[in-house]
């Protein structure tokens, strides 16, 4: 009887701190959602309507007639091209992510199963550079691009200053260091025998390695998609012209143009810059959990 009570009063227990954190979690989930649910109901507002609430200081926390008068604005006012802004982001973004997949796979590939004289001293050296803020070297970064002349201005091109783009942020050391530990992961017994079959090694690579890794791939990828799509410094330093400007520098361009007279237009253009990271988080967000947790686990 004694046993039964107990038993009993640890359910109770159990479900109460069940409810306790769910309830936390609920709370903390909208604080956090919050700021968007604000940026997507403003940018459904007319500009007459957000002003009147701010003039009455009673704002409006649904509504039942939305607007999408803003999101056409955010498109076709000339003087902030969101999609020339996004159209040179994508390009950059695209370039970018598929020269340092180019770089970064079969240097990982090195350092996980080739065998070279230094290989741990160069890794070591490698993995030193994360340690290295990225702030101490845009300096010597911009120097050298302006020196090469692949900075932005009325003599440069638009090919030599996504040049100067793209360069600095072809590679990256965190994820040579992930691929290589998931490359590690796949029994070194399988390569001994691909070895004597005869197969070299980019087939290995291509055959064995990336399919068993794609988790992985597809987390570098997205994870580097979504820095190149809300990279701000370095465009924004040495880009001059308006109509070469990334999503993040024409984003902070509308900012200073039109956000104090037209918040729900600046709020359309912010919905529209962030519905693709979100899309493609949410499409592909296991693959990325799985990608993050392989390459951080040995055995």
């Amino acid at each position: 009887m004694e046993n039964n009570k107990l038993q009993n009063g640890l359910r109770r227990r159990g479900r109460a701190g069940r409810i306790l954190v769910y309830v936390l979690l609920t709370i903390w989930a909208l604080i956090v959602l919050f700021p968007f649910y604000w940026m997507i109901l403003s940018s459904l507002k007319t500009q007459t309507a957000y002003d009147t609430e701010q003039m009455l200081g009673t704002p409006r926390y649904f509504i039942l007639d939305p607007s999408f008068e803003s999101y056409g604005k955010a498109f076709s006012d000339e003087h902030t091209p969101l999609g020339s802004y996004m159209l040179n982001t994508l390009v950059f973004t695209l370039l970018t992510t598929g020269l340092m997949m180019l770089i970064i796979i079969p240097a990982a590939y090195a350092f996980a199963r080739m065998n070279f004289r230094g290989k741990n001293l160069l890794f070591g050296l490698f993995l030193s550079l994360m340690m290295i803020p990225g702030e101490l070297v845009i300096i010597t970064n911009f120097v050298t691009v302006k020196t090469l002349g692949l900075t932005d201005g009325p003599m440069g091109s638009t090919v030599r200053l996504f040049l100067g783009l793209i360069l600095p942020s072809a590679t990256s050391v965190f994820y040579i260091y992930l691929l290589k530990e998931n490359f590690e992961q796949v029994p070194e017994e399988l390569y001994k025998a691909a070895k004597v079959d005869g197969t070299s090694d980019l087939k290995y690579l291509l055959k064995v390695m990336l399919p068993i890794s794609r988790p992985t791939i597809v987390t570098i990828l997205i994870l580097k998609i979504i820095e190149c799509w809300n990279a701000y410094v370095w465009p924004r330093l040495i880009t001059e012209e308006e109509k070469h400007y990334l999503i993040s520098s024409g984003i902070q361009a509308i900012r200073e143009q039109s956000a104090r007279s037209n918040v729900p237009g600046m709020m359309a253009a912010v919905v529209v810059v962030s519905l693709p990271l979100i899309v493609l988080f949410l499409i592909f967000r296991d693959k990325i959990m799985a990608g993050v947790s392989r390459g951080g686990t040995k055995g």
